[in-house]
């Protein structure tokens, strides 16, 4: 079993006197410095100016400055830019104004796990993931629950970043729901992983070919919509909520029958090999290798791809079902 950690393992009075720089002012850096803002922690945000996130910082009550400077007054800094310019973001402000004995903070290993990043021996290197989006984490904040997060140490030259990481991740309530120990390896690689055989590329990929599954056969596109998208939604959040049992004591005897006896039909042996090529792909670096050439060239592959996608016939019935559906976000 993992290590876990609680409120009794972590002391903020480790966060007194010492400046917080949180880089980027976005999703994770806005509700991370919100939440250590009300904690009681001295917080500098840095964020470009004239972007809609200085603007929304301003709002929230702070006062924007450079990333070099905010470096320079801060003992903390905590990096929350997007992934692919992180590395440019270190390169040219962050180590030529880091002092021995600082500590640099990420809420993901990308970076750091495959050699983007690159910190001097005399700082303290460390992670706070929280396991939810900012908006997630604030609203946990605010209703004195947290989020479980996790927690890694990738360089510990004060002997002190474990403890310094705890005391973040109890900043921001972490600790109260549970903060789990890992790697920058483990970390980045499952996530990666996750995100590509499941969560993003394995689901919109499974959704889709039942659309077109159904649509082939003559049905109904809207039907089809609802069925093999709209309704994925209740089925998630039985998932989230009470877990993949729970779920299937939730659902119709019927339902229940058909997910027992048909799924293994469609996450065949041939899937799972190929998740695991996919896993060996983030493993040994050749998908960060590609992403990061990507990001250098202009990104022509993701763009070309995303417009591909975006001429499937499920978007275009589905934008028209959801214009019918006014509990729903707008588009």
């Amino acid at each position: 079993m993992a290590n876990m950690y609680y409120d009794d393992d972590a002391d903020l009075g480790l966060l007194e006197g010492k400046k917080i720089a949180i880089i980027g002012y976005g999703i994770q850096g806005g509700a991370q410095s919100l939440c250590l803002r009300d904690s009681g922690c001295d917080v500098v945000i840095s964020e470009l100016e004239g972007t809609p996130n200085y603007d929304r910082a301003v709002a929230d009550g702070w006062e924007p400055v450079s990333a070099e400077e905010a470096v320079k007054q801060c003992q903390i800094i905590q990096i929350l830019t997007q992934d692919h310019v992180q590395g440019m973001v270190y390169e040219r402000f962050v180590e030529p104004n880091l002092d021995e004995g600082d500590a640099v903070v990420f809420s993901h290993g990308f970076n750091i796990h495959y050699g983007q990043i690159v910190p001097p021996p005399n700082v303290d290197v460390f992670m706070v993931a929280p396991k939810g989006p900012g908006a997630l984490v604030r609203e946990c904040y605010l209703s004195g629950t947290g989020v479980p997060s996790l927690i890694a140490v990738y360089q510990d030259f004060t002997g002190s970043a474990k403890d310094i990481g705890l005391a973040y991740a109890k900043a921001i309530m972490a600790t109260k729901a549970g903060v789990i120990e890992t790697t920058f390896e483990e970390e980045t690689e499952t996530d990666l992983f996750g995100e590509q055989a499941v969560l993003c590329g394995g689901v919109s990929e499974l959704i889709k070919a039942g659309f077109d599954t159904l649509t082939d056969a003559g049905y109904q596109p809207e039907i089809a919509y609802f069925e093999v998208l709209h309704e994925l939604k209740l089925i998630m959040d039985l998932i989230y909520n009470k877990g993949i049992h729970g779920m299937r004591l939730g659902v119709s005897d019927t339902a229940r029958y058909g997910d027992l006896s048909r799924g293994k039909r469609i996450v065949t042996d041939e899937t799972r090999a190929e998740m695991k090529k996919m896993l060996i792909e983030v493993q040994d670096g050749s998908f960060a290798k590609e992403w990061i050439l990507e990001n250098q060239v202009g990104r022509p592959c993701m763009n070309a791809l995303l417009r591909s996608e975006a001429q499937h016939p499920i978007n275009e019935v589905g934008k028209k079902l959801r214009s019918m559906m006014p509990w729903l976000d707008s588009e």
